[in-house]
């Protein structure tokens, strides 16, 4: 993989400022959980059928989780476990680091 090709891959998700039924599954997806924030797949998909007035189908069920999947896979999103499920939110650091550095151990011209 070439450094354009995973610049690419890896490039930051950008949350559409609103809805079009006709953009692609993962705008889409994105954009449903933009607004719910963090959620389950389960969730985003319900989300996303109230937004096509439950007109979509399975496809787009099995389209949500493999996406989010992906995501996570990729680092791209964040997931908690809670009971079983995964919740994904676009939040990559959930809490601060609670470690501390030591300066002793800093490599020399590096302070």
């Amino acid at each position: 993989m070439t450094d354009k090709e995973f610049r690419e891959e890896y490039k930051p998700l950008q949350v559409p400022a609103h809805f079009d039924k006709d953009a692609s599954i993962e705008e889409q997806t994105l954009y449903a959980l933009g607004q719910l924030g963090a959620a389950t797949a389960d969730e985003v998909a319900g989300k996303l059928m109230d937004m096509h007035n439950d007109e979509a189908g399975k496809d787009l069920i099995g389209g949500v989780h493999m996406i989010l999947t992906e995501w996570h896979t990729k680092g791209l999103i964040a997931a908690t476990d809670e009971e079983g499920a995964l919740r994904y939110s676009l939040q990559k650091i959930t809490e601060a680091n609670d470690g501390h550095v030591d300066p002793d151990l800093l490599a020399p011209g590096l302070d």
